[in-house]
Formats: C-alpha cells, structure tokens, sequence
C-alpha cells in the first residue's frame, strides 16, 4: 500500500487521467462530498469527468494546495490542473492551456451602510480592500494602489475577507461573484455591489509539453459547448446566468479569439520587478520579528523570575502557560487571537502577529532564562546573603549578570527560529517575504528563482545576528 502511493505518477495506467485540484477552495469548483468526504464535487469535477468520459479514462483526483497546482502540473504530478483556476498572460508563456471554459466577473463586497459610496475602486482609496493572494483580482488592487492608494490586504481563503469585511477589519472584498455570491449565502449581512470591476477566465492548465492532451480537452469541451452539456453543469451547481449564456454564443462563434482567451490583466514576472516588493516585505518581516522578540524577552524574563522566585501558587500558573504555549502549534494561536477573539477584539493583522509569535515565544524564553538562573552556583548566592545583600542585590549584581551570559547562544537561536516563523503570520493577511515570495512563485509559475532570492534575505537578515551573537559572546564570556 506505501509503496504504491508512493509510486511516481508516471507509473499509473494510462486508462486514469490524473488532475489535481484544491478541495479546500469549496463549491461550487471542487469540494469534499458531504455524503462520501472521501470523493470530491463541484462543476470543475463533472468538467473532468467529462474530459475522462471523452478520452475512455476514469478520472483520479490529487489533492493539491491552489497555489501550487500549475507548479505539480509542470512536475508531472497530474495530467491537468482545474480548480478555478483564473487565465491569465504569464499562465499561457509557461503551460498548455484549455479553451476559457467560464467567464467570472469581479465583483466589489461591500457593508450595507456603504453601498452609496463603494462603487469602483478609485471610491477606494486609501481604504484597505481584501482578496486572496495571486489572483487577478489582487494584481488589480496592487494597480489600484499605485493610481488610487487603496490598501490591498492578501488572505489565503475566500472566508474570513468577508467576516472581516462585517467586523470592520477591511473595507471591501474584491473577489469573482461566483465566489461572492457563495459567501453571501454562507455569511450573510454584505452586499454585493452590481457593477463589474473586470472580467476573467477560468481554464485547465496542462504541461506546455502536453499540448496533444490540451487539443484533445478542447475539442471535448466544445462538444460540450454545443450539446449544453457545460451549460447543464453550471445550471445543476446555480452559476449560469446571461452573461455565461452571452459567452458560450461567443465561444462558439470565435474559437479562434475567445477560445485562446485575451486575460485583462498582465502581472510583473521580472526579478527587478519584484525586488521592491521583496525587500518591503523583509522590512516587515525583520520589523515583526524584533518587536516580538522584544516582548518574549520581557515577558519571559518575568515568567522565569515569577517561577524561581514566586510562590506555589505563581509556579503553578506560570508553568501551566508555558506548557500549554509549548504543547500548541503557533500556527493555531495566531488563529485564536486573530480570528476566535475578534468578536470581544479585533486587533489589527500587524499587532496580532506580533503578540502572537511574542507570547508564543515568551514561554521558550523563560525555560532558557529560567535554566540560567538554576545553574548559577548556590554558593555564591549564599556569598552574597553573608555579605547582607538582599535577594533583589543578589540578583541584579550576581545572578542576572552571569545568567545573561549563559542564555545569550540560546537566545539568538530563538531569534534566527523566530525571524523564520515569521512566516506564519501570512495566515492572518500579514504579506511578509514568505508571503510575498509565494506570490511572486505563483505569478511566474517557478519556485526557482524567488525561492533563492527569498533564502538569501533571510540569511542576509540571520548572519549579522549570529556574527553579533558571538561577538558579545566572545567579549562576556569568563576568562
């Protein structure tokens, strides 16, 4: 059974047709079958069950991260790729791409209160305006930003940019109305502005050397086009409308046009380009970073006194913070204090990241100051009670000193770990270079080139801090 799922993807029989998709992204594209969780659902599924039917095989579903779809199509991983997935210029230069199969419209979200005022994204500037990473619609708002000075803010789920949008932590969500009209049923309480901010595509994605498989798919999905079969899907999972109804009459009639796409958007696939970005990004990175380090060092200074000074009562607590921090993913307290306390606090994205990765590492903090001031000897502790210091004395003049000394390696360790974890907080809308990397690997369809540029900043932020580390180390260090 291991070996077989482990098996390389080349080695499934050629009766299957492998395609991955993302299961996390929900109906009506692909989602999990309440009634079985172990299949999958939405019009992209019948779309490829369809295509399978077409070419005598029986389809296989991949689970696979969104972002990373095209990237694993590439690999060989799946056949194709098809999950929402939005055309676009870039998309074309480096893959095999089907026919535009659904034309989707980005649409604004709004709260009631601000219909009248919310209509396009120039009424936008200078708010801040949520939608998820790597889309069209988020390399709109980055052009929104440079000629109107709105605020794009990236998530990584089309759910929470619209409970934010109610508790008042965005503005607007800009989003395709597929997905808006989805979250209007699940979360109810915006609006859904009429007006259409842009127009785009969805598309299968298939290796640039697979274009045979493509040809095929495509002489499949207008013998769709033509019995209403794709239209049958959309109705069954209620996204058909006119204008899907207007753009399949174009399908038809302009194969040669419609058919190969014409994206509204072109994305930066330049390293130059990025650059600015990046480095922005490391900046917020590096300010995250220190500033929750600054917390954990003070918060873990006074657990660690509170458990070696404080009474039975103060240890019990302070333990039992310290075990529950350790003995819970970090990943989950960032969502506990973002999204779980937003209805008694809604802390903006930057403070709850920096509290979070602080109170997180405060607990690792006080172990090692803790343990620097149990391995001071007792004897010179009792030195200093002779000598008629009290115990405040005792350890501002002998123990701190000596336990700094001790704790200084560990403590730049938790820095390089915590400047990496950093990376954690994209999860709460906070673009870091991490994030910012992704997105930059998602447009250019390579982890190559950002993944070495994004390495080298860490390091280039991480080894001044080690050089320095053992620089203070050498000058304290007890002769």
């Amino acid at each position: 059974m291991l070996l077989a799922a482990c098996a390389s993807p080349s080695s499934a029989p050629s009766t299957v047709l492998r395609w991955g998709g993302d299961a996390e992204g929900g109906a009506p594209f692909v989602e999990a079958d309440p009634a079985d969780p172990a299949r999958v659902r939405g019009f992209d599924v019948e779309i490829v069950e369809q295509l399978a039917r077409g070419l005598g095989r029986t389809p296989q579903f991949v689970q696979v991260a969104w972002a990373n779809i095209e990237q694993s199509v590439e690999r060989g991983d799946f056949a194709l790729g098809l999950s929402g997935l939005e055309d676009r210029p870039e998309l074309r230069e480096r893959y095999a791409v089907s026919l535009p199969y659904f034309e989707f419209r980005e649409v604004l979200a709004v709260r009631p209160a601000d219909t009248t005022r919310y209509h396009t994204l120039g009424d936008l500037a200078g708010k801040r305006v949520a939608t998820l990473g790597a889309t069209q619609a988020y390399r709109l708002l980055l052009d929104a930003q440079r000629a109107d000075g709105v605020v794009p803010v990236s998530y990584d789920d089309d759910v929470h940019p619209y409970t934010d949008l109610l508790e008042g932590r965005v503005d607007a969500v800009l989003l395709d109305h597929v997905i808006a009209e989805r979250a209007l049923k699940r979360t109810p309480g915006f609006v859904i502005q009429p007006g259409t901010i842009a127009v785009g595509h969805y598309v299968a994605v298939f290796a640039k050397r697979n274009t045979a498989l493509r040809d095929s798919a495509d002489a499949i999905l207008r013998a769709g086009l033509r019995d209403g079969t794709l239209a049958a899907m959309f109705r069954r999972w209620g996204v058909w409308d006119a204008q899907q109804a207007a753009y399949q009459q174009r399908l038809l009639s302009d194969s040669a046009g419609v058919a190969r796409g014409r994206p509204v958007v072109a994305g930066a696939t330049t390293v130059f380009s990025y650059l600015p970005a990046l480095t922005r990004a490391a900046g917020i990175t590096l300010g995250i970073s220190f500033a929750a380090m600054l917390l954990a060092v003070l918060l873990g200074v006074g657990i660690a006194a509170g458990r070696v000074y404080g009474n039975a009562a103060t240890r019990m607590l302070l333990s039992g913070y310290v075990e529950v921090v350790r003995g819970t993913p970090v990943l989950l307290q960032l969502f506990v204090l973002y999204y779980g306390l937003s209805a008694f606090i809604a802390l903006p994205a930057l403070l709850a990241a920096i509290i979070g990765l602080g109170l997180n590492y405060a607990a690792y903090e006080s172990e090692i100051y803790r343990s620097a001031l149990l391995a001071i000897p007792r004897a010179q502790l009792e030195a200093g009670r002779t000598l008629g210091l009290s115990e405040w004395q005792i350890f501002r003049l002998i123990r701190a000193p000596q336990a700094l000394r001790l704790a200084l390696a560990p403590m730049t360790n938790d820095f390089v770990a915590l400047l990496k974890d950093s990376s954690l907080v994209s999860v709460i809308t906070v673009v870091e270079l991490t994030k910012q990397t992704a997105i930059y690997a998602t447009n250019i369809g390579s982890w190559f080139v950002p993944g070495l540029l994004c390495a080298a900043m860490y390091l280039a932020m991480s080894l001044p801090l080690s050089r320095m580390a053992r620089a203070l180390e050498a000058r304290w260090s007890v002769r």
